[in-house]
């Protein structure tokens, strides 16, 4: 894949790919079961609305059931003088994120309005942006979000100046402004913020917003990488297997390829147990090579299931298994990844063969979640 194909499939997302990062780096806080100060009654009320990934009921103790009062002028409550002190009953930030980990939303509400309110806590403040900005236990209000977000980024907080350039960028609480996003992506890059790298390297590689630029690319994308962002990873690995923006170098694509793969980036894992299966750039090995594809292709990747199909079907690096190989083809080819030499293989089987197969596929799709 070349550097300008890679660009637009990463940026085929529009805007919704630089909002990668912001629920990422507020997930990373320690996860308590039961927040410290807030009660957790038998009765469950269930939460205003779940991330898709995570559906949750909601324990709503008394600070959930009142939680604190809307903030004054426009939705922000006026920053605390710098001189205030935290009590040593208020709350840590790691408890809020821990609730908003867990989808417990309206008691990270009031954890983190608890924070905001008494000591300026800007984590607490971008959480709240968070909130809003997704609509998770609160009506989702763009202007509350964006206002959250200022006052976290006045106090420095890297996750709050980024969000802040994901809605300049989007147009959200307000009109698109690609010269003050590009300005708060920059900011967030050099506040230490492990995704922004990320995504100021697409856009030069993209050269729409900014001049084409692959060397200026590889530079971000290694920044994201050291940080750990496996995309970043992946996408670095791209560059030197292309040699665009640095030295093509087999050598360091596979150890970035391996960086992402272990990340769980399923593009990368693909990438680098064909590298594996090859010798391309590491040291051969067959066995390793197929385990990740085994993993890949259980999250339905249709490249990873074709090639875990050939695997099955000649026995390199896994024991030779017919059935599992005709099983694997049949959904790559569902997938888009056809192969002729493959049809040819389960043409030539047994007719139970064929058949045990097929069963099996039926019943490792009865497994997948519906689509929505």
């Amino acid at each position: 894949m070349n550097a300008w194909r890679l660009a637009r499939r990463l940026l085929s997302g529009g805007g919704a790919l630089l909002a990668v990062g912001v629920t990422h780096a507020l997930g990373q806080a320690p996860v308590p079961i039961t927040p410290p100060g807030v009660s957790q009654p038998p009765a469950n009320t269930p939460a205003k609305k779940q991330p898709p990934a995570a559906p949750r009921k909601e324990p709503v103790g008394a600070a959930a059931k009142s939680p604190p009062a809307t903030p004054a002028k426009g939705g922000v409550m006026p920053p605390p003088a710098a001189s205030a002190a935290r009590s040593p009953a208020e709350p840590a930030p790691d408890l809020a994120y821990g609730a908003f980990q867990r989808g417990y939303f309206l008691t990270a509400f009031a954890l983190a309005t608890r924070l905001a309110e008494d000591s300026g806590n800007p984590q607490a403040m971008t959480l709240l942006g968070e909130l809003y900005a997704n609509g998770y236990g609160v009506p989702r209000d763009d202007q509350k979000a964006a206002a959250w977000y200022s006052l976290a980024a006045d106090r420095g907080d890297p996750h709050a100046v980024f969000a802040l350039s994901v809605f300049r960028f989007m147009g959200r609480a307000g009109g698109r402004d690609t010269e003050a996003a590009m300005g708060l992506l920059n900011q967030a890059v050099r506040l230490g913020h492990a995704v922004a790298p990320y995504n100021l390297a697409l856009l030069y590689l993209e050269g729409e917003r900014v001049p084409q630029d692959f060397a200026k690319a590889a530079e971000l994308f290694r920044l994201s990488a050291e940080r750990g962002t496996a995309e970043a990873q992946y996408a670095l690995a791209t560059l030197y297997k292309e040699g665009q923006g640095v030295p093509k170098d087999l050598v360091e694509a596979a150890r970035w390829l391996a960086a992402a793969a272990q990340a769980g980036n399923t593009d990368a894992e693909v990438e680098y147990a064909i590298a594996l299966f090859n010798g391309t750039g590491v040291a051969k090995n067959e066995n390793a090579a197929a385990n990740l594809l085994r993993r890949a292709a259980n999250k339905g990747n249709p490249i990873a299931q074709n090639r875990l199909a050939r695997v099955l079907a000649t026995g390199r690096g896994l024991t030779r298994d017919p059935v599992a190989a005709t099983k694997w083809h049949i959904l790559a080819k569902a997938g888009g990844a056809s192969d002729a030499w493959l049809d040819d293989f389960v043409h030539k089987l047994k007719p139970n063969e064929r058949d045990t197969a097929e069963k099996a596929v039926k019943t490792w799709l009865a497994t997948l979640p519906p689509r929505t």
